[in-house]
Order: C-alpha cells, then structure tokens, then sequence
C-alpha cells in the first residue's frame, strides 16, 4: 500500500480517497472497532470471527474450517479453546456419524449478542457522517460485493434461506 493516499478532486471540490485506499482505510477503522469490542470479552479476532459465524449456523468442523480459511486442525483447537470457556458445543451429526457440529452455548450467544450490539452502535455512529440516502447507497453497494464474492467462493450467507442457495 502506498506511504500517501491517493487523493482525487470531487464535483464539491474536497479531496476523495482512490477506492483502494479508502476502501483500505475503512477496513482498518472498522476493523480496530471491533478489536475493541472483542478485547472486553477477551476475545482474539479469530475467535470472534468464530463466534460470528456461529450466530446464524452450525457448521460441521469442516465446513468451519473452509469459512474461517484454516486448516482442520486449527480449527478443531480454536474450538476447544472456546468450548472451555463454555462458549461453543460440539454436537454429534445426524446425517453423519463422523462428524460433529459446532454451535453457540446460551453463554456464548449472550456475549455475541452483547459484543455485537456495541460493535453495531460504534459503526452507526461511524455512518451518522453521512446522510440517509448515502447509507441506503453504502448499504446497497456492500451488500453487492459481498454477496458476489460469497458466490464466487461457493459460501451461503443466508443459511437457511431460500432453500441455503450460495449467495
């Protein structure tokens, strides 16, 4: 990444970040936001992108594994790890006798729930910087990315709706 943002006059004559630096910047801030919101619950951001996930799914090791870009084994300890802090379950599959999958204790959701309520605050405070219509905008424009990169990397961000179509 360069020493110096790249920066470009805009119609109102302000200076605007390149789409990579801004994009670049916006990840960091955020990114620090929700380190903050981890570090109460003296959670690492791998765990807390584990307890994520975990929110709306329950996914086989495997299958958490692929979404959290880790190999099986890492995976199956950032599990343990957090099922002694009484956080995660490992349950039996039904379909499957080999495999397990791994979801939320009461506990664990409470502290997502918790954490995630602040973290929503901290960026809605970050997005009260612009006016509705950009925010709708924001939001629209987000959700495109995500949702055709998702598809790109075959992963479901719906489950459970639409019949888990990988979208």
């Amino acid at each position: 990444m360069r020493a110096e943002p790249t920066a470009s006059g805009t119609s109102s004559g302000r200076p605007e970040l390149s789409p990579v630096d801004g994009l670049a910047r916006l990840s960091f801030l955020v990114h620090r936001m929700l380190e903050l919101r981890a570090a109460e619950h003296e959670l690492s951001m791998i765990q807390t992108r584990l307890l994520g996930i975990l929110r709306d799914r329950r996914p086989t090791i495997n299958e958490l594994a692929a979404l959290l870009a880790l190999d099986k084994s890492s995976t199956s300890g950032l599990v343990d790890r957090a099922a002694r802090r009484g956080l995660v379950v490992r349950d039996p599959s039904p379909t499957d006798g080999r495999a397990v999958h791994v979801s939320l204790t009461d506990h664990g959701r409470s502290l997502v729930d918790e954490a995630a309520a602040r973290f929503e605050s901290d960026v809605l405070a970050l997005l009260d910087h612009l006016p509705a219509a950009d925010r709708r905008e924001l939001s629209t424009l987000v959700s495109r990315l995500l949702v055709a990169h998702a598809a790109e990397q075959q992963i479901d961000l719906f489950p459970g709706r639409d019949g888990g179509r990988a979208t």
